[in-house]
Protein backbone atom coordinates (compact mmCIF):
# COMPACT_ATOMS: atom_id res chain seq x y z
CA UNK A 1 0.00 0.00 0.00
CA UNK A 2 2.71 2.44 0.63
CA UNK A 3 4.49 1.78 -2.18
CA UNK A 4 2.94 4.49 -4.51
CA UNK A 5 4.11 7.45 -1.60
CA UNK A 6 7.88 7.09 -2.51
CA UNK A 7 7.71 8.38 -5.89
CA UNK A 8 4.87 10.53 -5.16
CA UNK A 9 7.37 12.29 -2.35
CA UNK A 10 9.77 13.04 -4.77
CA UNK A 11 7.40 14.22 -7.31
CA UNK A 12 6.37 16.59 -5.01
CA UNK A 13 10.38 17.11 -3.59
CA UNK A 14 11.26 17.90 -6.79
CA UNK A 15 8.32 19.97 -8.01
CA UNK A 16 8.84 21.96 -4.69
CA UNK A 17 13.01 22.17 -5.54
CA UNK A 18 11.75 24.05 -8.89
CA UNK A 19 8.94 26.38 -7.46
CA UNK A 20 12.74 27.66 -5.45
CA UNK A 21 14.34 27.89 -8.43
CA UNK A 22 11.60 30.49 -9.79
CA UNK A 23 11.34 32.43 -6.43
CA UNK A 24 15.38 32.80 -6.81
CA UNK A 25 14.82 33.85 -10.85
CA UNK A 26 12.46 36.37 -9.04
CA UNK A 27 14.57 37.31 -6.71
CA UNK A 28 17.48 38.21 -9.69
CA UNK A 29 14.93 39.52 -12.48
CA UNK A 30 11.89 41.45 -10.93
CA UNK A 31 12.70 45.41 -10.67
CA UNK A 32 11.73 46.79 -7.06
CA UNK A 33 11.92 45.21 -3.85
CA UNK A 34 7.72 44.51 -3.60
CA UNK A 35 8.02 42.43 -6.47
CA UNK A 36 11.00 40.69 -5.64
CA UNK A 37 9.80 40.27 -1.49
CA UNK A 38 6.39 38.65 -3.13
CA UNK A 39 8.41 36.53 -5.58
CA UNK A 40 10.27 35.29 -2.97
CA UNK A 41 7.42 34.63 0.02
CA UNK A 42 5.17 33.06 -2.70
CA UNK A 43 7.19 31.01 -4.25
CA UNK A 44 9.53 29.90 -1.24
CA UNK A 45 6.86 29.26 0.72
CA UNK A 46 4.92 26.88 -2.09
CA UNK A 47 8.32 25.46 -2.26
CA UNK A 48 8.69 24.53 1.45
CA UNK A 49 5.18 23.31 1.05
CA UNK A 50 5.78 20.62 -1.62
CA UNK A 51 9.11 19.76 0.12
CA UNK A 52 7.27 18.88 2.99
CA UNK A 53 4.49 17.22 1.99
CA UNK A 54 6.91 14.89 0.17
CA UNK A 55 9.34 14.16 2.94
CA UNK A 56 5.87 13.63 5.05
CA UNK A 57 4.79 10.33 2.70
CA UNK A 58 8.04 9.11 2.55
CA UNK A 59 8.32 9.64 6.72
CA UNK A 60 9.01 6.53 8.68
CA UNK A 61 6.14 7.37 11.18
CA UNK A 62 3.10 9.76 11.42
CA UNK A 63 4.81 12.17 14.10
CA UNK A 64 7.25 12.72 12.15
CA UNK A 65 5.57 13.21 8.68
CA UNK A 66 3.34 15.59 11.39
CA UNK A 67 6.37 17.15 12.45
CA UNK A 68 7.79 18.23 8.51
CA UNK A 69 4.29 20.05 7.83
CA UNK A 70 4.76 21.51 11.55
CA UNK A 71 7.88 23.36 10.70
CA UNK A 72 6.17 24.09 7.06
CA UNK A 73 3.49 25.81 8.99
CA UNK A 74 6.34 27.80 11.48
CA UNK A 75 7.44 29.10 7.98
CA UNK A 76 4.92 30.34 6.66
CA UNK A 77 3.97 32.38 9.81
CA UNK A 78 7.43 33.58 10.18
CA UNK A 79 7.49 34.63 6.45
CA UNK A 80 4.53 36.12 6.60
CA UNK A 81 6.04 38.32 9.38
CA UNK A 82 9.38 38.88 7.65
CA UNK A 83 7.48 39.84 4.52
CA UNK A 84 5.12 42.40 6.45
CA UNK A 85 8.15 44.11 8.26
CA UNK A 86 10.25 44.55 5.15
CA UNK A 87 7.37 45.96 2.97
CA UNK A 88 6.12 48.53 6.07
CA UNK A 89 10.04 49.34 6.73
CA UNK A 90 10.83 49.66 2.70
CA UNK A 91 7.35 52.50 2.45
CA UNK A 92 8.00 54.14 5.69
CA UNK A 93 11.57 54.89 4.46
CA UNK A 94 10.29 56.47 1.84
CA UNK A 95 10.62 53.40 -0.93
CA UNK A 96 7.74 53.42 -3.48
CA UNK A 97 6.46 50.41 -5.51
CA UNK A 98 7.34 50.76 -9.18
CA UNK A 99 3.87 52.25 -10.73
CA UNK A 100 4.15 51.94 -14.70
CA UNK A 101 4.99 49.50 -17.13
CA UNK A 102 7.52 50.81 -19.50
CA UNK A 103 6.08 48.49 -23.20
CA UNK A 104 8.29 47.91 -25.94
CA UNK A 105 7.81 47.13 -29.06
CA UNK A 106 5.84 43.97 -29.60
CA UNK A 107 4.41 44.31 -26.03
CA UNK A 108 1.52 46.51 -27.37
CA UNK A 109 -2.28 45.46 -25.97
CA UNK A 110 -4.76 46.74 -23.94
CA UNK A 111 -2.51 48.21 -21.68
CA UNK A 112 -1.95 51.66 -21.40
CA UNK A 113 1.62 53.07 -22.02
CA UNK A 114 3.54 54.79 -19.12
CA UNK A 115 5.27 58.43 -19.61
Amino acid sequence: MTEWLVPLGNGLIVAGALFFVAGSLGLIRFPDLYARLHALTKADNLGLGLICLGLACQAPSLVAAVKYLLVWGLVLIASSIGATLIASTALACGLRPRQGRTITSGDEGDEERSP
